[in-house]
């Protein structure tokens, strides 16, 4: 019978299927495990580095260093870090998504100049209006970290030479398995929101200014690049730990979707091979009662 062959078929395909988002699943898992550990690592230093750099700020004062100089945005650079692959969800797309609605609303005021990290950055802003200016569209989960400092000195020296007034970074931050969370911070100045201009830093405030040694320029020009090129290896290392996690999530999720539709069909097999039966059955017994009249 068709029917019956066509459903074993789709059952074997379906089947084929599963037998691959579970492959995938597992490969997630073990990149995931990886990607984690690099980010519990590095987290203790990652998240306390910005609360040190705005206290060293407050301390050495905006004149310490050109990297502080916060001005007005006319030209802005803006970072997106994302996958190279798909079958993650809505991992690229929540993303791609918050990121295009910053930047309407920062194009009002200030030209916009895009860097990229993933595939699928590149191929979302190669339809859009923005100039795309340093780019990893390929193999960016190959990415060291040289490679990534280089990005880092190439922003610092736009913003040392003035070519843009303010380096934004947008990627998503590895919260747990189920969800990630889309992130959207200003790495250039390096000066956090508690110490811009006109707030007082307590420690200042309370006479106790250390005494440096060397001065404060010399500890400043060494502490600050380095903190602008951790900042970008933090959203890259949690990325990618967020990444993994949301693929494995989408085949585990395709897995059980796949035996679900297993099981409806197998039903609708079922069902049909009774038919089946039943029909040649009730032919069997009218030819009986035919043959005997």
């Amino acid at each position: 019978m068709p029917a019956l062959i066509d459903l074993r078929r789709r059952i074997k395909s379906v089947r084929n299927t599963q037998q691959v988002t579970k492959a995938m699943k597992s490969v997630a898992t073990a990149k995931y495990k990886k990607a984690s550990r690099v980010v519990a690592a590095g987290r203790p230093q990652w998240h306390a580095s910005p609360a040190s750099v705005g206290r060293l700020a407050g301390w050495a004062g905006p004149a310490a260093h050109p990297l502080f100089d916060v001005r007005e945005e006319r030209v802005i650079d803006v970072l997106v870090v994302t996958s190279d692959k798909g079958l993650c969800g809505a991992f690229n797309a929540n993303l791609l998504a918050k990121t295009n609605d910053f930047l309407k609303d920062k194009e009002a005021t200030a030209r916009i100049r895009i860097a990229l990290i993933g595939k699928k950055a590149a191929q979302f802003f190669k339809r859009r209006p923005y100039p795309i200016g340093p780019a990893f569209a390929d193999r960016s989960d190959k990415l060291t970290a040289a490679d990534l400092r280089e990005l880092a000195r190439g922003l610092m020296e736009r913003f040392l030479f003035w070519d843009t007034d303010a380096v934004y970074l947008a990627y998503n931050e590895f919260k747990s398995v189920l969800a990630p969370k889309v992130m959207i911070t200003r790495i250039l100045p390096a000066v956090s929101v508690e110490r811009m201009p006109g707030t007082a830093d307590p420690a200042v405030a309370d006479g106790t200014i250390p005494d440096w040694e060397p001065q404060a320029p010399s500890i400043v020009a060494a502490v600050l690049p380095r903190y602008i090129e951790d900042q970008i290896i933090h959203a890259y290392a949690e990325s990618q730990a967020a990444e993994q996690a949301a693929r494995m999530m989408a085949m585990d999720s395709a897995s059980n979707n796949a035996e679900d539709l297993i099981d409806a069909l197998t039903l609708n097999l079922n069902k049909a091979r009774q038919a089946g039966i039943t029909k040649e059955l009730l032919e069997i017994i009218t030819a009986v009662d035919a043959l005997k009249s």
